[in-house]
Protein backbone atom coordinates (compact mmCIF):
# COMPACT_ATOMS: atom_id res chain seq x y z
CA UNK A 1 0.00 0.00 0.00
CA UNK A 2 1.40 3.73 -0.87
CA UNK A 3 1.51 6.52 1.39
CA UNK A 4 -1.97 7.97 -0.93
CA UNK A 5 -3.64 4.61 0.19
CA UNK A 6 -3.34 3.13 -3.74
CA UNK A 7 -2.13 -0.47 -3.76
CA UNK A 8 1.32 -1.07 -5.34
CA UNK A 9 1.58 -3.75 -7.97
CA UNK A 10 5.41 -3.42 -7.98
CA UNK A 11 6.84 -6.56 -5.10
CA UNK A 12 9.05 -5.08 -2.52
CA UNK A 13 11.77 -6.71 -4.13
CA UNK A 14 11.46 -4.49 -7.40
CA UNK A 15 10.70 -1.75 -5.35
CA UNK A 16 13.74 -1.84 -3.85
CA UNK A 17 16.81 0.14 -5.38
CA UNK A 18 19.88 -2.23 -5.85
CA UNK A 19 23.31 -1.14 -4.01
CA UNK A 20 25.29 0.56 -6.72
CA UNK A 21 28.24 -1.77 -8.38
CA UNK A 22 31.43 0.00 -8.85
CA UNK A 23 32.61 -1.78 -12.41
CA UNK A 24 36.19 -0.57 -10.86
CA UNK A 25 36.29 -3.14 -8.53
CA UNK A 26 37.54 -5.89 -11.45
CA UNK A 27 40.74 -3.37 -11.59
CA UNK A 28 41.38 -3.97 -7.95
CA UNK A 29 44.51 -6.60 -7.85
CA UNK A 30 46.07 -4.31 -10.59
CA UNK A 31 45.52 -1.08 -8.29
CA UNK A 32 47.19 -2.98 -5.26
CA UNK A 33 50.10 -3.73 -7.30
CA UNK A 34 50.45 -0.31 -8.46
CA UNK A 35 49.80 0.92 -5.10
CA UNK A 36 52.84 -1.19 -3.66
CA UNK A 37 55.34 -0.47 -6.50
CA UNK A 38 54.55 3.40 -5.72
CA UNK A 39 55.01 2.80 -1.89
CA UNK A 40 58.17 1.09 -2.43
CA UNK A 41 59.73 4.52 -3.33
CA UNK A 42 60.17 3.80 -7.20
CA UNK A 43 58.52 6.18 -9.75
CA UNK A 44 55.84 4.92 -11.94
CA UNK A 45 57.44 3.15 -15.02
CA UNK A 46 54.13 4.50 -16.82
CA UNK A 47 54.06 8.23 -15.76
CA UNK A 48 57.10 9.33 -17.08
CA UNK A 49 56.80 13.15 -18.34
CA UNK A 50 59.72 14.16 -20.44
CA UNK A 51 59.72 18.27 -19.24
CA UNK A 52 62.19 19.23 -22.21
CA UNK A 53 63.47 17.23 -25.14
CA UNK A 54 66.64 18.64 -26.44
CA UNK A 55 67.30 16.70 -29.44
CA UNK A 56 66.27 12.53 -30.66
CA UNK A 57 68.56 11.38 -27.69
CA UNK A 58 68.52 13.56 -24.91
CA UNK A 59 65.53 15.02 -22.50
CA UNK A 60 64.93 16.78 -19.12
CA UNK A 61 63.22 14.44 -16.64
CA UNK A 62 62.60 15.39 -13.06
CA UNK A 63 65.02 18.29 -14.17
CA UNK A 64 67.49 16.00 -14.84
CA UNK A 65 69.50 15.62 -18.56
CA UNK A 66 68.90 11.93 -19.60
CA UNK A 67 69.86 9.76 -22.26
CA UNK A 68 66.92 8.38 -24.13
CA UNK A 69 66.89 4.96 -25.14
CA UNK A 70 63.30 3.80 -25.64
CA UNK A 71 61.09 6.18 -27.77
CA UNK A 72 61.06 4.15 -31.71
CA UNK A 73 62.91 6.97 -32.22
CA UNK A 74 64.74 4.66 -35.09
CA UNK A 75 65.74 6.94 -37.52
CA UNK A 76 66.61 10.67 -35.54
CA UNK A 77 64.01 12.44 -37.52
CA UNK A 78 61.84 14.45 -34.86
CA UNK A 79 64.29 16.92 -34.99
CA UNK A 80 65.52 16.70 -38.78
CA UNK A 81 65.20 20.87 -39.60
CA UNK A 82 63.81 19.83 -43.09
CA UNK A 83 61.05 18.17 -40.88
CA UNK A 84 60.10 20.84 -39.07
CA UNK A 85 60.37 23.37 -41.60
CA UNK A 86 57.32 21.68 -43.57
CA UNK A 87 55.37 21.22 -40.95
CA UNK A 88 55.58 24.72 -39.69
CA UNK A 89 54.53 25.39 -43.12
CA UNK A 90 51.70 23.98 -43.21
CA UNK A 91 51.20 25.34 -39.90
CA UNK A 92 50.95 28.89 -41.56
CA UNK A 93 48.83 27.84 -44.63
CA UNK A 94 46.47 25.14 -43.13
CA UNK A 95 46.14 26.21 -39.50
CA UNK A 96 45.93 23.41 -36.90
CA UNK A 97 43.79 20.66 -37.35
CA UNK A 98 41.39 19.73 -40.18
CA UNK A 99 38.05 19.11 -38.21
CA UNK A 100 36.99 16.32 -40.26
CA UNK A 101 37.36 12.95 -41.46
CA UNK A 102 38.91 11.70 -44.60
CA UNK A 103 35.55 11.06 -46.12
CA UNK A 104 34.12 14.76 -45.60
CA UNK A 105 36.46 17.84 -45.27
CA UNK A 106 39.42 15.88 -43.67
CA UNK A 107 41.44 15.48 -47.41
CA UNK A 108 44.03 18.35 -47.51
CA UNK A 109 46.69 18.88 -50.03
CA UNK A 110 49.37 17.34 -47.54
CA UNK A 111 47.39 14.24 -47.21
CA UNK A 112 47.58 13.60 -51.12
CA UNK A 113 50.92 14.46 -50.52
CA UNK A 114 52.11 11.83 -47.88
CA UNK A 115 49.81 9.43 -49.74
CA UNK A 116 52.08 9.71 -52.28
CA UNK A 117 55.59 10.02 -50.51
CA UNK A 118 54.63 6.46 -49.33
CA UNK A 119 53.49 5.03 -52.97
CA UNK A 120 57.01 5.91 -53.93
CA UNK A 121 59.05 4.76 -50.60
CA UNK A 122 57.41 1.28 -51.08
CA UNK A 123 56.78 1.49 -55.06
CA UNK A 124 53.02 0.68 -54.47
CA UNK A 125 50.37 1.63 -56.75
CA UNK A 126 48.19 2.27 -53.41
CA UNK A 127 48.91 3.78 -50.38
CA UNK A 128 46.16 4.67 -47.38
CA UNK A 129 46.90 6.85 -44.04
CA UNK A 130 45.45 6.26 -40.62
CA UNK A 131 45.16 8.88 -38.09
CA UNK A 132 47.33 5.64 -35.81
CA UNK A 133 49.25 2.74 -36.49
CA UNK A 134 46.72 1.01 -34.20
CA UNK A 135 44.13 2.14 -36.68
CA UNK A 136 45.57 0.86 -39.34
CA UNK A 137 45.85 -2.68 -38.43
CA UNK A 138 42.20 -1.76 -37.24
CA UNK A 139 40.48 -0.70 -40.59
CA UNK A 140 42.47 -2.72 -42.80
CA UNK A 141 42.46 -6.39 -41.03
CA UNK A 142 38.07 -5.95 -39.85
CA UNK A 143 37.82 -4.48 -43.07
CA UNK A 144 39.26 -7.30 -45.28
CA UNK A 145 38.35 -10.36 -43.38
CA UNK A 146 35.11 -10.97 -42.49
CA UNK A 147 32.36 -13.56 -41.47
CA UNK A 148 33.30 -17.08 -42.86
CA UNK A 149 36.66 -16.37 -43.86
CA UNK A 150 39.79 -16.73 -41.55
CA UNK A 151 42.35 -14.64 -40.12
CA UNK A 152 45.07 -16.63 -39.14
CA UNK A 153 48.19 -14.76 -36.98
CA UNK A 154 51.19 -15.14 -34.85
CA UNK A 155 50.69 -15.57 -31.38
CA UNK A 156 52.84 -12.63 -30.06
CA UNK A 157 51.05 -10.34 -32.54
CA UNK A 158 50.63 -6.44 -31.48
CA UNK A 159 47.64 -5.84 -29.68
CA UNK A 160 45.98 -3.36 -32.68
CA UNK A 161 46.53 -6.58 -34.87
CA UNK A 162 44.56 -8.93 -32.28
CA UNK A 163 41.60 -5.90 -31.90
CA UNK A 164 42.09 -5.76 -35.55
CA UNK A 165 40.53 -9.32 -35.47
CA UNK A 166 37.71 -8.26 -32.47
CA UNK A 167 36.69 -5.75 -34.69
CA UNK A 168 35.66 -8.32 -37.52
CA UNK A 169 33.55 -11.14 -37.93
CA UNK A 170 36.57 -13.43 -39.24
CA UNK A 171 37.41 -16.65 -37.86
CA UNK A 172 41.10 -16.59 -35.99
CA UNK A 173 43.70 -18.96 -35.68
CA UNK A 174 46.53 -18.36 -33.74
CA UNK A 175 50.33 -20.29 -34.68
CA UNK A 176 53.14 -21.01 -32.65
CA UNK A 177 54.93 -17.70 -32.43
CA UNK A 178 57.51 -17.60 -35.34
CA UNK A 179 56.96 -21.47 -36.31
CA UNK A 180 56.89 -22.31 -39.65
CA UNK A 181 55.81 -25.44 -39.26
CA UNK A 182 52.96 -24.63 -37.06
CA UNK A 183 51.62 -22.11 -39.70
CA UNK A 184 51.72 -24.54 -41.89
CA UNK A 185 49.76 -27.20 -40.05
CA UNK A 186 47.20 -24.83 -39.68
CA UNK A 187 46.71 -23.71 -42.43
CA UNK A 188 46.37 -27.15 -43.37
CA UNK A 189 43.78 -27.81 -41.36
CA UNK A 190 41.13 -24.95 -43.03
CA UNK A 191 39.22 -25.79 -45.24
CA UNK A 192 40.18 -24.19 -48.91
CA UNK A 193 37.14 -22.53 -50.11
CA UNK A 194 37.02 -19.40 -48.28
CA UNK A 195 39.32 -16.69 -47.99
CA UNK A 196 42.43 -16.19 -45.87
CA UNK A 197 44.57 -13.67 -44.42
CA UNK A 198 47.72 -14.39 -42.64
CA UNK A 199 49.13 -11.61 -40.66
CA UNK A 200 52.75 -11.13 -39.98
CA UNK A 201 55.00 -8.90 -38.22
CA UNK A 202 58.76 -8.01 -39.90
CA UNK A 203 60.26 -6.83 -36.26
CA UNK A 204 57.94 -7.80 -32.84
CA UNK A 205 58.50 -5.15 -30.59
CA UNK A 206 59.09 -6.89 -27.66
CA UNK A 207 62.03 -8.88 -27.76
CA UNK A 208 63.16 -7.56 -31.14
CA UNK A 209 63.28 -11.02 -33.20
CA UNK A 210 62.57 -11.26 -36.64
CA UNK A 211 60.13 -13.39 -38.39
CA UNK A 212 61.28 -15.91 -41.16
CA UNK A 213 59.21 -13.98 -43.74
CA UNK A 214 60.45 -16.01 -46.79
CA UNK A 215 59.27 -19.41 -45.40
CA UNK A 216 56.46 -18.50 -43.99
CA UNK A 217 54.79 -16.37 -46.95
CA UNK A 218 55.91 -19.37 -49.18
CA UNK A 219 53.87 -21.54 -46.80
CA UNK A 220 51.01 -18.85 -47.05
CA UNK A 221 50.65 -18.98 -50.94
CA UNK A 222 50.56 -22.42 -51.23
CA UNK A 223 47.68 -22.68 -49.33
CA UNK A 224 46.05 -19.75 -51.29
CA UNK A 225 45.99 -16.74 -48.12
CA UNK A 226 46.85 -13.70 -48.89
CA UNK A 227 49.60 -11.62 -46.73
CA UNK A 228 49.55 -9.03 -44.61
CA UNK A 229 53.05 -7.53 -42.92
CA UNK A 230 53.09 -5.13 -39.90
CA UNK A 231 56.68 -3.42 -40.63
CA UNK A 232 56.50 -0.75 -37.55
CA UNK A 233 59.37 -1.69 -36.53
CA UNK A 234 61.71 -2.33 -39.48
CA UNK A 235 60.63 0.43 -41.95
CA UNK A 236 63.54 2.66 -42.67
CA UNK A 237 66.42 0.24 -41.70
CA UNK A 238 66.10 -3.14 -43.32
CA UNK A 239 66.20 -3.70 -47.02
CA UNK A 240 67.92 -1.73 -49.27
CA UNK A 241 65.48 0.75 -49.77
CA UNK A 242 64.53 0.92 -46.40
CA UNK A 243 61.26 -1.03 -46.72
CA UNK A 244 61.41 -3.34 -43.94
CA UNK A 245 62.10 -7.19 -43.59
CA UNK A 246 60.05 -8.15 -46.37
CA UNK A 247 62.34 -6.21 -48.83
CA UNK A 248 65.01 -7.19 -47.21
CA UNK A 249 63.97 -11.07 -47.68
CA UNK A 250 63.03 -10.12 -51.82
CA UNK A 251 59.50 -10.52 -50.57
CA UNK A 252 58.02 -7.68 -52.52
CA UNK A 253 55.84 -9.39 -54.94
CA UNK A 254 54.49 -11.23 -53.14
CA UNK A 255 53.19 -9.94 -49.55
CA UNK A 256 49.76 -8.25 -51.01
CA UNK A 257 49.78 -5.51 -47.89
CA UNK A 258 51.98 -3.27 -45.70
CA UNK A 259 51.37 -1.61 -42.29
CA UNK A 260 53.51 0.91 -40.95
CA UNK A 261 53.41 4.27 -38.87
CA UNK A 262 55.17 7.23 -38.51
CA UNK A 263 55.48 6.81 -35.07
CA UNK A 264 58.69 4.72 -35.18
CA UNK A 265 61.22 6.21 -38.01
CA UNK A 266 59.31 8.89 -39.57
CA UNK A 267 59.12 10.53 -36.24
CA UNK A 268 55.63 11.74 -35.75
CA UNK A 269 52.07 10.55 -35.56
CA UNK A 270 50.17 8.29 -37.65
CA UNK A 271 49.57 4.94 -39.45
CA UNK A 272 49.11 3.69 -43.46
CA UNK A 273 48.92 0.78 -45.11
CA UNK A 274 50.35 -0.05 -48.92
CA UNK A 275 49.46 -2.36 -51.69
CA UNK A 276 49.16 -3.46 -54.96
CA UNK A 277 46.17 -4.92 -55.19
CA UNK A 278 43.94 -3.41 -57.95
CA UNK A 279 40.90 -2.77 -55.94
CA UNK A 280 43.04 -1.38 -52.70
CA UNK A 281 41.38 1.75 -53.20
CA UNK A 282 37.49 0.57 -51.76
CA UNK A 283 39.35 0.70 -48.24
CA UNK A 284 38.53 4.24 -47.96
CA UNK A 285 34.82 3.04 -48.00
CA UNK A 286 34.63 0.36 -46.00
CA UNK A 287 36.96 0.78 -43.39
CA UNK A 288 35.37 1.90 -40.03
CA UNK A 289 38.29 3.90 -38.42
CA UNK A 290 39.35 5.91 -41.82
CA UNK A 291 35.42 6.72 -42.08
CA UNK A 292 34.57 7.81 -38.41
CA UNK A 293 38.14 9.23 -37.28
CA UNK A 294 39.16 13.28 -38.11
CA UNK A 295 42.44 13.06 -40.33
CA UNK A 296 45.42 13.77 -38.79
CA UNK A 297 46.11 17.65 -38.79
CA UNK A 298 48.22 19.13 -41.79
CA UNK A 299 51.52 19.87 -40.16
CA UNK A 300 51.67 16.50 -39.19
CA UNK A 301 51.23 14.65 -42.53
CA UNK A 302 53.24 17.50 -43.94
CA UNK A 303 56.22 16.56 -41.93
CA UNK A 304 55.55 13.15 -42.70
CA UNK A 305 56.02 13.52 -46.82
CA UNK A 306 59.22 15.64 -45.97
CA UNK A 307 60.39 12.61 -43.46
CA UNK A 308 59.62 9.58 -46.03
CA UNK A 309 61.20 10.96 -48.94
CA UNK A 310 64.37 11.80 -46.66
CA UNK A 311 64.74 8.47 -45.29
CA UNK A 312 64.44 6.96 -49.33
CA UNK A 313 68.21 8.62 -49.17
CA UNK A 314 69.00 7.81 -45.77
CA UNK A 315 71.78 5.56 -45.94
CA UNK A 316 74.64 6.55 -43.74
CA UNK A 317 71.71 6.92 -41.10
CA UNK A 318 70.95 3.17 -41.87
CA UNK A 319 74.46 2.04 -41.75
CA UNK A 320 75.40 3.99 -38.33
CA UNK A 321 72.02 2.74 -36.62
CA UNK A 322 73.21 -1.07 -37.24
CA UNK A 323 76.38 0.23 -35.79
CA UNK A 324 74.97 1.71 -32.65
CA UNK A 325 73.18 -1.71 -32.38
CA UNK A 326 76.09 -3.94 -32.70
CA UNK A 327 77.97 -1.94 -30.31
CA UNK A 328 75.00 -1.46 -27.76
CA UNK A 329 74.20 -5.95 -28.16
CA UNK A 330 77.89 -6.37 -28.16
CA UNK A 331 78.78 -4.82 -24.70
CA UNK A 332 75.80 -5.73 -22.70
CA UNK A 333 76.70 -9.36 -23.74
CA UNK A 334 79.84 -9.06 -22.50
CA UNK A 335 78.43 -8.08 -18.95
CA UNK A 336 76.71 -11.30 -19.18
CA UNK A 337 73.14 -9.95 -19.08
CA UNK A 338 70.95 -12.67 -20.69
CA UNK A 339 69.53 -11.62 -24.47
CA UNK A 340 67.21 -13.39 -26.37
CA UNK A 341 69.42 -13.53 -29.44
CA UNK A 342 73.21 -14.27 -30.19
CA UNK A 343 73.37 -11.64 -32.58
CA UNK A 344 71.48 -8.54 -32.75
CA UNK A 345 68.03 -9.10 -35.15
CA UNK A 346 67.49 -5.34 -34.92
CA UNK A 347 67.19 -1.76 -33.36
CA UNK A 348 65.62 -3.57 -30.26
CA UNK A 349 67.84 -5.25 -28.07
CA UNK A 350 65.93 -6.54 -24.84
CA UNK A 351 67.33 -7.38 -21.94
CA UNK A 352 65.59 -10.26 -19.59
CA UNK A 353 65.33 -10.32 -15.97
CA UNK A 354 64.38 -12.70 -13.23
CA UNK A 355 60.87 -11.20 -12.48
CA UNK A 356 59.10 -7.91 -11.85
CA UNK A 357 60.70 -6.84 -9.00
CA UNK A 358 64.03 -6.84 -10.63
CA UNK A 359 62.97 -5.61 -13.90
CA UNK A 360 61.73 -2.49 -12.07
CA UNK A 361 64.79 -2.14 -9.80
CA UNK A 362 66.86 -2.39 -12.81
CA UNK A 363 64.29 0.29 -14.77
CA UNK A 364 64.63 3.18 -11.55
CA UNK A 365 68.40 2.71 -11.41
CA UNK A 366 69.21 3.46 -15.32
CA UNK A 367 66.81 6.73 -14.94
CA UNK A 368 68.04 7.78 -11.76
CA UNK A 369 71.33 7.51 -13.64
CA UNK A 370 70.72 9.69 -16.07
CA UNK A 371 69.10 6.66 -19.05
CA UNK A 372 65.60 5.99 -19.70
CA UNK A 373 64.46 2.80 -21.28
CA UNK A 374 61.09 0.61 -21.16
CA UNK A 375 60.28 -1.87 -18.45
CA UNK A 376 57.85 -4.37 -20.03
CA UNK A 377 55.76 -6.92 -18.50
CA UNK A 378 53.30 -9.59 -19.17
CA UNK A 379 50.76 -9.25 -21.00
CA UNK A 380 52.46 -7.21 -23.73
CA UNK A 381 55.55 -9.37 -23.26
CA UNK A 382 55.31 -13.03 -23.75
CA UNK A 383 54.19 -14.88 -20.20
CA UNK A 384 56.65 -15.27 -17.95
CA UNK A 385 59.01 -12.69 -19.36
CA UNK A 386 60.05 -9.37 -17.34
CA UNK A 387 62.50 -6.95 -19.59
CA UNK A 388 63.97 -3.72 -20.24
CA UNK A 389 63.81 -2.81 -23.77
CA UNK A 390 66.24 -0.70 -25.73
CA UNK A 391 65.10 0.95 -28.92
CA UNK A 392 68.52 1.98 -30.67
CA UNK A 393 68.59 5.51 -32.30
CA UNK A 394 70.43 6.48 -34.97
CA UNK A 395 71.27 9.80 -33.76
CA UNK A 396 73.10 8.11 -31.10
CA UNK A 397 76.80 8.80 -30.68
CA UNK A 398 79.57 6.40 -30.14
CA UNK A 399 80.14 8.00 -26.61
CA UNK A 400 76.91 8.16 -25.48
CA UNK A 401 76.25 4.04 -26.32
CA UNK A 402 79.00 3.66 -24.18
CA UNK A 403 78.20 5.50 -21.64
CA UNK A 404 75.11 3.53 -21.86
CA UNK A 405 76.78 -0.04 -21.50
CA UNK A 406 78.56 1.34 -18.20
CA UNK A 407 75.14 2.74 -16.94
CA UNK A 408 73.73 -0.70 -17.19
CA UNK A 409 76.79 -1.92 -15.75
CA UNK A 410 76.49 -0.34 -12.70
CA UNK A 411 72.68 -0.96 -12.20
CA UNK A 412 73.16 -4.26 -13.34
CA UNK A 413 75.93 -5.15 -10.51
CA UNK A 414 73.63 -3.00 -8.13
CA UNK A 415 70.22 -5.13 -8.84
CA UNK A 416 72.20 -8.49 -8.73
CA UNK A 417 70.92 -8.62 -12.75
CA UNK A 418 74.62 -9.26 -13.22
CA UNK A 419 77.87 -10.68 -11.21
Amino acid sequence: MSDDGVQSDLPAAAAAVPAERDLFDKFAPLIAEREALLSSGVRDPFGIVMEEVKSPTVAVIKGKETILLGTYNYMGMTFDPDVIAAGKEAFDKFGTGTNGSRALNGTFHDHMEVEQALREFYGTTGAIVFSTGYQANLGVISAIAGKGEYVILDADSHASIYDGCAMGNAEIVRFRHNSVEDLDKRLGRLPKEPGKLVVLEGVYSMLGDVAPLKEMVAVAKKHGAMVLVDEAHSMGFFGPNGRGVYEDQGLEDQVDFVIGTFSKSVGTVGGFCVSNHPKFEILRFVCRPYIFTASLPPAVVASAATSIRKLMHAHNKRAHLWENTRQLHGGLKRLGFRLPTDEPQSAVVAVLLEDQTQAVAMWHALLEAGLYVNVARPPATPAGTFLLRCSVCAEHTNEQIAQVIAMFEAAGRATGAIG
